[in-house]
């Protein structure tokens, strides 16, 4: 399935015969340390800069209401984000990944995106939309 809005992500997690839980990481962007003219020029205009984490969290993918929903919770739990990576959890036998389970994928998740190991997961800027990163 082609994944172009966060509602896709949705009805794809919620059509699959197991319960999905949706993980996400919150990240922010920030310039690197010792950064360049050219760099800086760069970040000013919105674009470049560093992924670093802020937060994350996980939803049961029947229970999430929608991007809007997702973004107001964010905004009072924690700092300003640029992109929020998401990624799903599959249960076995009809119930859901432990707590355990997912906390473990989380930190992955975060562990990843702070090596710069993106592949396979799915980034939303804040309007919703999926976004491709260099």
């Amino acid at each position: 399935m082609n994944i172009a809005s966060f509602d896709d992500l949705l009805r794809a997690a919620r059509a699959q015969p197991e319960p999905q839980q949706l993980l996400f990481v919150f990240a922010g962007a920030e310039l690197p340390a010792g950064a360049s003219a050219a760099q800086r020029a760069q970040f000013d205009a919105g674009e470049g800069g560093e992924l670093t984490p802020l937060m994350c969290v996980d939803k049961a993918a029947h229970t999430l209401a929608g991007f809007d929903a997702l973004c107001a919770e964010a905004a009072q739990a924690g700092p300003p984000w640029a992109i929020v990576f998401a990624a799903a959890l599959s249960g076995r036998g009809g119930q859901p990944p432990s707590t355990a389970d997912s906390e473990a994928a989380l930190q992955r998740m975060v562990e990843a995106i702070q090596a710069g190991r993106i592949e396979g997961l799915l980034p939303f800027n804040r309007a919703g939309e999926p976004v491709q990163l260099a």
